[in-house]
């Protein structure tokens, strides 16, 4: 299976490399970078080859337009690929929204050494953006063949599609915290027994998806207008349409399925 390397720097020369051409937000992959003059990040190492990001020029397109979002690019390059990719477009978007210090408004520099942009007047620093937002799967009843999960759709959603509660975490709150109170939030229920699953770096555009499973405590579903357009309780012999393989929502989904 391949297996996809995060790197900030590469500190050996490597021969074969991926330019991941940063449209947009669309991405088109090729052997070189199509200007060299354009600027560009090291994102990783994917089976020994270098992957590099190339920020395009708003007004430009090298790819002819055979680039595609990163949904698209998910179903043809695979996992690995996909994740390298969204990296690639994480990172070039933080290069073009920090180009300017957001103290005193000099122009930043690349730090030596390090992956920030900083201010040559004032030394603030600036990271690439990172949103933490908490996503999970509500049960309801004993473990077994009768257990129900609560699953919602959201208002902006164009699918006819039902998936887990998910939200961004706040200052000062725990992830576990979050998870409490945007289920509290989003549909008026109370849950408990919050378990940590896993995590997925989700490049729409800077989040990071941390999976928890909760158990339902008290309460009755009240969805809020604003966020939840349906929200009920689903046997696994009864569900509705639910997220593509894409997404950590279907894992924690899958998991809870093979588990009866």
């Amino acid at each position: 299976m391949a297996t996809f390397e995060p790197r900030s720097a590469f500190t050996s020369d490597i021969a074969d490399a991926v330019y991941v051409h940063v449209i947009g937000a669309s991405v088109w992959a090729d052997a070189a970078p199509a200007d060299p003059t354009w600027t560009s990040h090291v994102v990783g190492i994917l089976d020994g080859v270098a992957w590099y990001a190339v920020d395009v020029p708003s007004d430009l397109d090298p790819s002819d337009g055979a680039a595609v979002d990163l949904f698209g690019y998910h179903g043809r390059a695979g996992e690995a690929a996909w994740l390298a990719a969204g990296r690639a477009v994480q990172l070039v978007e933080w290069g073009r929204t920090h180009r300017f210090c957001g103290r005193c408004g000099t122009p930043t520099e690349p730090a030596p050494g390090e992956r920030a942009m900083r201010c040559p007047a004032c030394g603030l620093s600036a990271f690439p953006r990172l949103a933490p937002a908490m996503i999970t799967l509500v049960t309801r009843g004993d473990d077994g063949p009768d257990q129900e999960a609560l699953l919602a759709r959201g208002v902006q959603w164009r699918a006819p599609m039902y998936s887990c509660l998910a939200g961004f975490v706040e200052p000062g709150e725990s992830l576990e915290g979050a998870v409490v109170r945007e289920v509290n939030e989003e549909v008026g229920l109370t849950v408990g027994d919050v378990r940590y699953q896993g995590s997925q770096p989700w490049p729409f555009p800077h989040s990071l998806m941390c999976g928890f499973r909760a158990r339902w405590v008290a309460g009755d579903i009240e969805p809020d207008p604003t966020e939840i357009a349906d929200a009920d309780w689903y046997r696994r012999d009864a569900m509705p349409n639910i997220p593509p393989g894409i997404s950590i929502a279907r894992k924690l989904i899958n998991a809870w399925l093979e588990e009866a």
